[in-house]
């Protein structure tokens, strides 16, 4: 016999498992076996792909491994990207590649990705990253994976050991921040810009290590690569992840990738992995169709603006790298304002490619030879000057950059001056000398 007690406790189990989730909650529950989780809950979670690379990867785990006894959980869940330290170009560099090979050969790790470009490039490239996934990365960019409808967060390596041992790792359920874009944003305008104004307001301490989502009208008409640059530039925000709901832009990306995807997969993707209407997140609006190009200024991604507010700017290093500024779609926007154009006298314009695939397809269509003839260096597929190593710049450089981080000393000497924007922006400034609205070579 069901008692009145019994009735009220099946009717509350009931209501709860009715209650609206957020993508975020959707996803860790999932990878918790659970039917859902409450904001505030810690759950452990299986871990479907772990990346680390030639900075966190092997000559940090290798030791680690070694003193415990222990093995990889399933090698065929984990992706070693090299991309930090390659090329080499000193001893300390060339000890470190060489390293990352033998011990990837000792453990027979069968996805090993070598000098072929950035991790969060390559990864969604391969078909690494699908909707409904929880992964980590030895890499603070690694919310880049949350483009793709997967939660990806990074970690760090004492961290990545119990994930590469036990193959799971907790996560304490996080509140939802809800970026709500409206609007369409203006030619010359990128989710770079988007990315620099949303810092500005809420700083980068703004996510609180909470789950950044994006999402509204301007959000859903970018490009996968657009929305990579959001989730990427989430760990700007301060937050664990940055996630935006799967659509039809997102499988018609993975179909160009080595992703496995059914019919059967893609309807289920599609209909599982968004945020509820009723569920528990904290929004923020933004208009897109009144953002200008921003500008960040140094020594912190925080300290941007449009760049109306700037007054004289002028540099001597332009750079086009790094992975949220030298995919495929950032090296044509580029190209747009370059072509049949040269660079300033005083100004030297490098670009990295983010991927080798990249630079393939920008050979292949011409846009890399319009960047080539404007002056442009082209630079290896690697992280380059983004993260200091292998390349960085040179005494009192004062520099336009589409990298994500701009932080005295990061780049080269402390007295290397960094200012961050988009593509676009970097090109335009590169022609000029200085600062410049790409919007006047989009007229």
């Amino acid at each position: 016999m069901i008692t009145q007690d019994k009735k009220s406790n099946l009717s509350t189990l009931k209501n709860e498992k009715l209650r609206p989730q957020s993508l975020a909650q959707k996803l860790i529950a999932k990878s918790a076996g659970l039917e859902q989780v409450n904001v505030g809950d810690i759950v452990t979670c299986k871990v479907d792909l772990a990346m680390f690379h030639d900075s966190s990867g092997p000559r940090r785990l290798k030791p680690m491994l070694e003193s415990l006894g222990a093995k990889i959980w399933d090698t065929s869940k984990v992706v070693l990207v090299l991309d930090h330290y390659v090329p080499a170009v000193d001893a300390q560099s060339t000890q470190i590649v060489e390293l990352t090979r033998d011990v990837a050969k000792q453990w027979r790790l069968p996805n090993v990705i070598d000098s072929e470009g950035i991790c969060h490039v390559v990864l969604p490239e391969r078909g690494h990253l699908k909707p409904g996934m929880l992964c980590v990365g030895g890499d603070s960019h690694s919310p880049t994976g949350g483009a793709f409808g997967a939660y990806m967060f990074g970690i760090g390596a004492t961290e990545m050991l119990g994930v590469v041992v036990t193959g799971e790792i907790w996560v304490q359920v996080p509140k939802t921040l809800r970026m709500n874009w409206g609007g369409t944003l203006q030619k010359g305008v990128s989710a770079k810009d988007m990315m620099l104004h949303m810092i500005a307001k809420l700083g980068m301490n703004g996510g609180d290590y909470q789950a950044v989502e994006f999402c509204g009208q301007a959000v859903q008409k970018l490009n996968m690569q657009e929305r990579m640059t959001l989730s990427n530039m989430s760990a700007e925000l301060g937050s664990q992840v940055g996630l935006i709901a799967p659509d039809q832009v997102t499988i018609e990306y993975l179909k160009n990738t080595r992703a496995d995807l059914s019919d059967e997969w893609v309807k289920d993707a599609l209909e599982t992995w968004y945020s509820d209407p009723k569920s528990d997140c904290e929004v923020f609006e933004f208009d897109a169709s009144s953002l200008s190009p921003h500008v960040a200024a140094p020594h912190s991604p925080a300290n941007s603006g449009p760049i109306e507010s700037y007054g004289v700017e002028r540099f001597n290093v332009a750079y086009i790298g790094a992975c949220t500024g030298a995919k495929i779609e950032d090296l044509r926007a580029a190209a747009q304002i370059l072509r049949g154009r040269k660079v300033s006298n005083s100004v030297k314009l490098l670009v990295a490619p983010a991927s080798a695939r990249e630079q393939r397809i920008a050979q292949e269509e011409g846009t890399l030879q319009a960047l080539t003839e404007a002056g442009a260096t082209v630079l290896p597929n690697s992280c380059g000057a983004c993260a200091g190593y292998g390349f960085a710049f040179a005494e009192h450089d004062r520099v336009i950059s589409s990298t994500a981080r701009n932080f005295k000393g990061r780049m080269g000497p402390s007295s290397v001056e960094v200012f961050l924007a988009s593509a676009q922006t970097v090109a335009a400034s590169a022609l000029r000398g200085e600062l410049c609205d790409p919007r006047e070579y989009l007229a």
